[in-house]
């Protein structure tokens, strides 16, 4: 099918249809209608490639990460496309694995494909250094930060949800609160960590984002007067959790526990289910889309945009269900 037929179809001119399907020239409703019903009809659909030549766009974005596995740039990336799909926008997603050979060639490659913009993400929240300097098209930092104040991040409050936990453990009564995180060099662990200092009765345990150091900084602790545990990750959680269960200890009756990312595989597996930090990554893409759209279209917003977390409570801090604050 042609456009000739959709115009015949619809009684119009070719010139009039094509007005009409793509939204250009001031046409009567009923006469635009009529065009995108015959086209309907018709199963024609418009030729992306010459609508791209007339308004100098491809209607592609690009999304560089380094967070292979996709725990973070998943989320993000259905987040921006929910954003973008509204304005018909397809997003291309390219892992450079902490490589920075492989992320100039992702680089070029978008750039040789005339995307609108680009996103870079990856699983570290720390600032990193810009993509490039002078790019012909307009760049979104997501869960990342760029070092250049100039670009245009969007970023979770980490220390917010981190006083968020710690707020909801001392609001349950908790007063002996103890925080188990990833490595100390590692920006998220610090950050969380500082947030949750002042509460504290013992300094932080700094090791590994992973269960087996959940369950190694439980048994540390096992000596130890605590009633709360605030987790810098849902796997610490877990392990935490796993080893007051095996010593006896009930959680939440006799140790509260809460995590960080609210990871659904790790959260609802826990026993109990953990009550956890949630960094709404979906949320941040969608973010990190609309700012990309609005550079795109001329209104560009540097600087760092902080989103707030939210907290999503469950039986870890016995709390019958979840409940979503903030």
């Amino acid at each position: 099918m042609t456009i000739r037929d959709v115009a015949a179809a619809a009684g119009v001119s070719v010139g009039t249809a094509s007005k009409a399907l793509n939204d250009r020239g001031t046409l009567r409703a009923e006469t635009r209608q009529r065009v995108r019903d015959a086209a309907d009809r018709l199963g024609f659909e418009a030729n992306a490639v010459a609508r791209t030549l007339k308004v100098g766009r491809t209607y592609t974005v690009g999304m560089i990460t380094t967070d292979s596995i996709g725990r973070f740039s998943i989320p993000l990336m259905l987040g921006a496309e929910d954003a973008l799909g509204a304005g018909q926008m397809s997003v291309l997603l390219c892992d450079a694995r902490d490589d920075p050979i492989r992320e100039q060639y992702y680089l070029r490659t978008l750039l040789t494909r005339r995307v609108d913009g680009i996103v870079v993400t990856g699983r570290r929240a720390q600032a990193r250094p810009p993509l490039a300097p002078d790019l012909p098209v307009p760049v979104v930092y997501a869960f990342v930060s760029s070092t250049d104040p100039a670009d245009c991040s969007v970023v979770p409050d980490e220390a917010g949800g981190a006083a968020k936990a710690i707020e909801h453990l001392q609001a349950i009564g908790r007063r002996r609160i103890v925080h188990v995180t990833g490595p100390e060099h590692h920006s998220s662990a610090q950050v969380r960590a500082s947030a949750a200092v002042p509460a504290l009765v013992r300094p932080p345990l700094f090791g590994e984002w992973s269960e087996a150091w959940g369950r190694q900084a439980g048994a540390m602790l096992l000596n130890e007067e605590f009633d709360a545990v605030f987790a810098g990750s849902d796997q610490i959680a877990r392990g935490v959790v796993d080893t007051l269960r095996s010593a006896g200890r009930r959680v939440p009756e006799d140790v509260a526990v809460i995590g960080f990312d609210n990871w659904d595989v790790m959260v609802t597996a826990s026993q109990p289910p953990l009550s956890s930090v949630d960094m709404d990554l979906d949320g941040l893409g969608r973010a990190a889309a609309n700012l990309l759209l609005a550079a795109i279209n001329g209104e560009p917003a540097p600087g760092r945009h902080v989103r707030p977390c939210r907290l999503v409570l469950r039986e870890s801090t016995a709390i019958a269900g979840a409940v979503r604050l903030g």
